[in-house]
């Protein structure tokens, strides 16, 4: 009986696994075009599951090692299954082969069925508790029917009754394991997940590469729209890739914006999308709800807009405009989901389309437009803090090795300290150095993460063309986001830097033996890692490596590295400032409390900014380059004739 049935049951759920395949293809295509190599990408997938996908799965490690004996189980296992029970090829190699298939994954369902029993918050439930079952369904059906094929049973064993009690076994795991991939149900993210993989947006992320920012628009290209408003103005391979979320809700748990009761959940952003790619509402969406919003208020199709003003629509405004931007998201996800993009295309559309940017948003906006800075300060006063300094300046020597940037902190009195204590440092090491003086302009990085890319892109065009003037081997800067905009969002305008953080520099300095240090004295010191430093442009280990050699030893926080919790200012959220239970800052005082140390370490004039603004109690915020420049052990004369009055500034 088996012999016959299970040919056909095999065959029958290809053929409709196939018909889904292409249905959901056709789903995927409703975006815009987006140019990919096919053969290449196809080629490039199993390297990318295998080894990219895996090294973020990997982060847990009971999780991917039952990833690897369910998933890797199942995949041997549904070739070797067509191979053997639908072509009847019963080579005993193969035989034995699948056996041991569905014997681990087998093994992987009992994790997988553990870790369902009580599931974490951030886990979705509904279809995916039945999971379990059907891993076990298949697995196990499998197994028994193959039993006679290795000669291990006699070939009718059981009876009729047994034969059909596996055929419907079979039926049950086929119609999960294949249908489901491509049809709907927990098992969709294999299909959708393989061919993200495959033709991902952002292709240098593979191979052990990095790509962060931003892409850009054509704003001279009338095809290309001014954001996204609708679904299918997302690229089609953008529509595959929310398809590939296997709501494992990691994003969700590293998402400071929902954290702190803020109306967004980066998992359901992207189930809302997949709500749109198809149509319908968001009704049987079984995880973790926006805060303070229900399930079934959002729904939409395609066609229609994502955001409305009134009436039912796929996303309220105000969650695109909780994101920091942080990239925690982005970072955690183990199917490599680009969540900021996404957010930052709704972004444009609003903005441009609509000049729909919340609370000081379009003032920002405008400021930036007509004094070239968020703040609205009188463009010629960017150098007023340094009117004592007599620092060097690009339009009189035209060439010099380190170009400083000081980005919009040289508006800020705060921000003007760690300014000064890094020309102390700099000066100590005898660096050549010059900045541009009035000629700098805002790096733009407000305005594009808030979606007007008609402002970010003219002011870049401004910046690039006052930085092609001059010559110098890299820039400097204190400020991760106008590092991150310069090294990774201006190449494709058409500047290209060599552009360095100034903890890293400071640890080079260091290590070449260039700057006389006294050694540490005072206490604790734990370090906050700036997302755009770190998980933007990976580097982590440069602050701590400067801050040891003044002789600290970092007391880690528990959330650190790639991990670290945002500490909100980033994204433009706190001129958006979208409310929720408690802010983010707070909570990452909370965490910075938690060590003991009484001083926290930044490297970023926003985290400065929002960690001083923390009411209560709170350890010192001190910057990396103020925490060097108190422990150099002598001052070079910073002005002609007179000592050095930022060594006279740090000192007290």
């Amino acid at each position: 009986m088996l012999d016959v049935v299970l040919p056909i049951l095999i065959f029958a759920a290809l053929a409709l696994a196939l018909a889904g395949a292409v249905r959901r293809i056709g789903l995927w295509r409703q975006g815009r075009a987006a140019p990919v190599n096919l053969m290449a990408g196809l080629a490039a997938m199993p390297r990318r599951y295998l080894v990219d996908l895996h090294h973020v799965v990997a982060r847990d490690k009971v999780f991917a090692n039952t990833h690897v004996a369910t998933g890797g189980g199942f995949v041997l296992a549904a070739v070797l299954l067509i191979a053997v029970h639908g072509f009847g090829v019963h080579n005993q190699i193969l035989v034995w082969a699948l056996l041991l298939a569905t014997v681990a994954m087998f093994i992987g369902a009992l994790r997988v069925a553990a870790r369902r029993k009580n599931p974490p918050a951030r886990l979705s439930r509904g279809p995916w508790m039945r999971l379990p079952k059907s891993l076990f369904a298949f697995s196990l059906s499998v197994f028994l029917v193959t039993l006679p094929t290795a000669g291990i049973l006699p070939e009718h064993f059981g009876g009729w009754v047994l034969a059909a009690i596996l055929a419907v076994a079979v039926a049950w795991g086929l119609g999960e394991m294949f249908f489901g991939m491509t049809w709907g149900g927990p098992m969709k993210h294999a299909f959708a997940g393989a061919l993200h993989l495959a033709f991902h947006r952002r292709q240098e992320r593979f191979g052990g590469g990095r790509s962060t920012g931003l892409i850009a628009l054509d704003l001279n290209d009338p095809k290309v729209p001014l954001g996204v408003g609708k679904p299918e103005e997302f690229t089609w391979n953008q529509l595959l890739g929310f398809d590939a979320c296997v709501q494992c809700g990691r994003c969700e748990a590293m998402c400071p914006a929902f954290a702190a009761g803020q109306p967004l959940n980066p998992k359901k952003l992207i189930q809302d999308m997949v709500v749109g790619l198809a149509g319908g509402t968001d009704a049987a969406y079984a995880g973790s709800p926006y805060p303070g919003k229900p399930v079934g208020e959002h729904g939409g199709d395609a066609h229609s807009p994502i955001v409305l003003r009134e009436g039912r629509a796929l996303v309220d405004a105000e969650t695109l405009w909780s994101c920091t931007t942080c990239r925690a998201c982005v970072e955690e996800c183990p199917m490599m989901i680009e969540h900021v993009d996404a957010i930052v295309d709704m972004r444009r559309y609003l903005t441009m389309e609509h000049g729909n940017t919340p609370n000081k948003g379009r003032e920002v906006l405008e400021n930036m437009a007509t004094t070239d800075n968020p703040g609205g300060f009188d463009p010629a006063s960017r150098m007023n803090w340094a009117a004592d300094l007599d620092l060097p300046v690009m339009s009189s020597c035209g060439t010099t090795d380190v170009l400083l940037w000081l980005g919009d902190g040289a508006f800020d009195m705060r921000n003007q300290r760690t300014l000064r204590a890094l020309v102390k440092v700099l000066r100590a090491a005898k660096v050549e150095f010059a900045v541009l003086g009035n000629e700098e302009l805002d790096s733009g990085d407000v305005a594009r993460r808030l979606g007007d890319e008609a402002t970010f892109q003219a002011m870049a065009a401004r910046n690039i063309a006052t930085l092609s003037k001059y010559r110098f081997s890299s820039i400097l800067t204190c400020d991760p986001h106008s590092l991150h905009v310069l090294a990774n969002e201006y190449p494709s305008l058409g500047g290209r830097y060599t552009v360095r953080h100034h903890s890293t520099f400071i640890a080079d300095l260091m290590a070449k033996g260039r700057l006389p240090l006294n050694a540490w004295s005072g206490g604790e010191v734990t370090y906050h890692d700036p997302c755009y430093l770190g998980r933007y442009n990976g580097e982590y280990e440069a602050p701590r490596t400067a801050l040891k050699g003044i002789g600290i030893k970092v007391v880690e926080m528990e959330r650190s590295g790639y991990r670290s919790r945002c500490c909100g200012g980033g994204g433009g959220a706190p001129i958006t400032d979208i409310p929720g239970k408690q802010r983010i800052p707070d909570m990452r005082m909370a965490e910075i409390n938690a060590t003991g140390a009484g001083i926290v370490a930044v490297g970023c004039p926003q985290c400065t900014a929002m960690l001083e603004g923390v009411v209560g109690e709170r350890a010192e915020v001190l910057d990396i380059a103020e925490l060097v420049a108190a422990q150099l052990k002598s001052a070079p004369e910073a002005t002609r004739g007179s000592a050095d009055p930022v060594a006279k500034e740090v000192a007290a």
